[in-house]
């Protein structure tokens, strides 16, 4: 059975899968693929106890990391931010001022915490309930899968 898992998925779906085992472990929930605003979709976005919001993006290569102009947009969304990657990756063309996270589709360590920068009130509640309603409509069609829903 996991090894269909592994064969189904790309590479950064399943460091994906990994950091949100591990940020699960950490007492936080997990959505994968948001949208926060147009024209951006972050990896993972993880809720804590405390309605902070981390953002962890998910880079497979080097050439994926050299591709993604978009990383930058993300700042705004989050308390923290972080890029997760194997334990192959040249970590050194990472920025020093994001969070690391190294993992692989079973699980993850978090290397270096990211710096804080508390998202304003206004923008905390937008992601909340961005992150709650698209945590519900996943679940919705996970039990009724014949649903056409129009939200997508």
């Amino acid at each position: 059975m996991a090894e269909d898992y592994v064969q189904t998925y790309q590479p950064g779906q399943l460091l994906a899968r990994g950091v949100s085992r591990h940020l699960a472990l950490c007492g936080m929930a997990c959505v994968e693929e948001l949208v926060p605003a147009r024209g951006l979709r972050v990896d993972v976005i993880a809720l804590g106890p405390k309605g902070e919001i981390w953002i962890v993006e998910c880079k497979s290569s080097r050439a994926d990391f050299m591709s993604d102009a978009k990383w930058r947009g993300y700042l705004e969304w989050a308390d923290r931010f972080f890029f997760a990657v194997d334990s192959d990756f040249p970590t050194e063309l990472l920025p020093d001022d994001a969070g690391l996270i190294i993992a692989d589709s079973y699980g993850a360590e978090t290397v270096r915490m990211a710096p804080e920068t508390r998202l304003p009130p206004a923008r905390r509640k937008v992601m909340i309930q961005k992150f709650a309603t698209c945590a519900a409509r996943r679940l919705h069609l996970l039990r009724d899968p014949d649903m056409q829903p129009e939200w997508d």
